[in-house]
């Protein structure tokens, strides 16, 4: 694979030298002919030199203009040899010479300028560190091709390298600066159990990862796979573009030949009617218009890949900028999926509770026992040793504390202990069923000593994007979960969706039809991060998939992959594509309006075609820089 990439790279080196000694050439033989006609010098040298440029600057463009014709079409490159043919014709090969370095100089500044949103993409490839420190058995270390490193293996990261592989943390902590994938601005802190990301860059501490993904398999190799695709498809407004080119093209070449007859049939000498053809080819050449697109959408999409948005093409672009309603899937997407403390409620203080329950779930790995646990350790909390820990299917564990016999579950297991609860206790457990939180009773063979409630914890700033995403535009806000219709209602309420904008207990088919009934009344963005919401994905306008721990499936089937779980990137995100869509209307207004007056110039008035051709090329470029300020835009 390097070696055909390296092959292809040598080929557009080789062409971008060619093209850069044909416009050298021309613009240094352009000058000769003219300083020679303003020395008085009519000679064959003047017309030699206005040859040499006809040579360098229209040979590349007639060889175009000839693989075009060979494959049934009619492109720009025709009618400029053609007008640079017919100023020739009629006595003026300087105003053609002029025409074709023109030409040339306006084609090497826009591949030059398409070109720096290629690197901008390309750049990503360049993220992959290319070796790695692999721990041996004997628990020395060998420096590997990263591509080498299979999962289950384990690496060993210094301070200041590169991670090079999707990864767990076995030992060591360190802050990691994951800008690079998921778009964060600052480094995050990792530690054991942590996962971390091939390309991103290890701070101060050493880390010693397992690895779990192969390194064409990483996050960084399926940003690339995706911004390739990307780069590979063209918007619905390319295509058109595309169709447009083709077909007037031909209006060009027909009405510059109508043009011609009519001004020889009112009286025009040949060789003056010629000229005002050769001029209305170059007036009427839609080269800004066809680049218009382009010129934005690949800007777009190479910032957005930057900040950690990908788009798989530029139909996904636009659509976005046009969406009504977004739906959200809850968990992993509003929240965290990964459940957390949410409520203590204790007879004998707060840590004193969670002090027994993360001592009889210390070796459970249910995710309740996870969130006690990690509960217990921010708080500083050091549970005892918990012995004879039994489990109770459906109900809890039971085990031994301090010679005493702890209970931790559900209330039919406290009913097995003959316990009834405090009032206070009892209308706190009817609360927190209301608000479908997942509760856990604790308690001694004597007493209940509280109740702890855990829930899947609503994303930091998530209110706070969906009203982002408001004042973008976005006329509904939807809410479409499998999960039960008290935790939804719940996390609605925490994160501003109206109550009868939220549909629970959902199955993926019946996700699917709440998509398509959405579409009914405008065009629907789903967002959802698991297999269970890849047929909604795939259903809507366009599907967004969330976050670097995104399924696979459902990255594959979206239409846009934010790799960052900060759900403040969807507005930024949404952004990009408003602005994207206005700078493609300013540049095709442009760029028909230069149009349209450079052929009324010519049709109704004298305009020489040297200044045809300034108009033409100048606003060619001026809609290419437009569309490239989209490459400045940061998130």
């Amino acid at each position: 694979m390097e070696t055909s990439d390296r092959q292809a790279e040598m080929v557009q080196e080789a062409a971008a030298l060619r093209r850069d000694v044909a416009l050298t050439t021309t613009g240094v033989a352009l000058a000769l002919g003219v300083a020679l006609q303003l020395l008085g010098a009519e000679s064959p040298w003047g017309l030699a030199a206005f040859a040499l440029a006809y040579a360098a600057g229209g040979v590349p463009a007639g060889s175009n203009a000839i693989r075009a014709l060979r494959r049934g079409q009619l492109d720009i490159d025709l009618l400029m040899v053609t007008a640079a043919v017919a100023a020739a014709a009629v006595g003026e090969p300087r105003d053609g010479a002029i025409l074709l370095f023109l030409f040339s100089l306006a084609g090497t500044l826009e591949d030059y300028a398409m070109g720096r949103t290629k690197h901008a993409v390309d750049a990503l490839l360049q993220l992959r560190p290319e070796r790695a420190n692999r721990l041996r058995y004997d628990g020395s270390l060998e420096n590997v091709a990263a591509d080498t490193l299979r999962p289950g293996e384990t690496v060993e990261v210094r301070a200041g390298e590169r991670i090079p592989v999707d990864g767990r943390i076995l030992a060591g902590s360190s802050s990691v600066d994951q800008a690079t994938i998921t778009g964060e601005s600052l480094p995050v802190d990792k530690s054991v159990g942590d996962e971390v990301f091939a390309a991103t860059v290890n701070g101060n501490g050493v880390l010693r990862v397992e690895v779990l993904a192969a390194a064409n398999e990483s996050t960084v190799a399926r940003m690339i796979a995706l911004v390739t695709e990307a780069r590979a498809q063209r918007s619905p407004s390319q295509r058109i573009g595309d169709w447009f080119g083709q077909r007037y093209t031909v209006a060009v070449l027909a009405g510059s030949l109508l043009a011609l007859v009519v001004l020889l049939l009112i009286g025009r000498d040949w060789s003056a009617a010629l000229y005002t053809t050769a001029t209305l080819l170059v007036a009427a050449s839609p080269c800004a218009v066809v680049i218009s697109v382009p010129a934005a959408v690949l800007s777009a999409l190479a910032a957005g890949a930057r900040s950690g948005a990908l788009f798989k093409g530029g139909g996904a672009l636009e659509t976005f900028a046009t969406i009504d309603t977004i739906a959200f899937d809850k968990t992993g997407t509003l929240t965290t999926g990964h459940p957390r403390v949410s409520d203590v409620i204790a007879l004998n203080g707060e840590e004193a509770l969670l002090g027994l329950a993360a001592s009889i779930e210390a070796q459970s790995e249910h995710p309740i026992a996870r969130a006690m646990m990690r509960e217990a350790n921010e708080r500083g909390i050091e549970p005892a040793v918990a012995e004879q820990v039994e489990a109770v299917p459906g109900q809890g564990l039971v085990g031994v504390v301090a010679g005493r016999r702890i209970w931790a579950g559900t209330p039919m297991l406290m009913e097995r202990f003959g316990l009834t609860l405090d009032p206070e206790l009892a209308q706190a457990l009817d609360d927190l069923r209301q608000r479908g939180v997942s509760l856990m009773l604790v308690g001694d063979q004597t007493q209940v000593h509280g109740v702890i409630g855990v829930a899947d914890a609503v994303r930091e700033h998530a209110s706070e994007a969906l009203t982002q995403l408001r004042a973008l535009g976005i006329r509904r806000l939807v809410m479409i979960t499998g999960d039960h219709a008290g935790v939804a209602q719940n996390v609605a309420r925490e994160v501003g969706i109206a109550a009868n904008d939220t549909y629970a207990e959902l199955i993926p088919n019946a996700k699917l039809e709440r998509v398509q009934q959405l579409q009914r009344h405008g065009r629907v963005a789903y967002v959802g991060d698991g297999v269970n919401d890849a047929a909604a994905l795939a259903a809507a306008d366009l599907g967004i998939a969330m976050g670097v721990h995104g399924s696979d499936v459902a990255i594959e089937t979206a239409d846009v992959a934010l790799l960052s779980n900060d759900l403040r990137r969807l507005a930024v995100t949404l952004k990009l594509a408003q602005q994207t869509l206005r700078v493609v209307r300013q540049n095709l207004t442009f760029a028909i309006s230069v149009m349209a007056l450079l052929v009324l110039f010519t049709l109704f008035g004298e305009l020489p075609l040297p200044l045809a051709v300034v108009g033409h090329e100048g606003g060619t470029l001026l809609v290419v820089l437009n569309g490239l300020r989209l490459l400045r835009t940061r998130s």
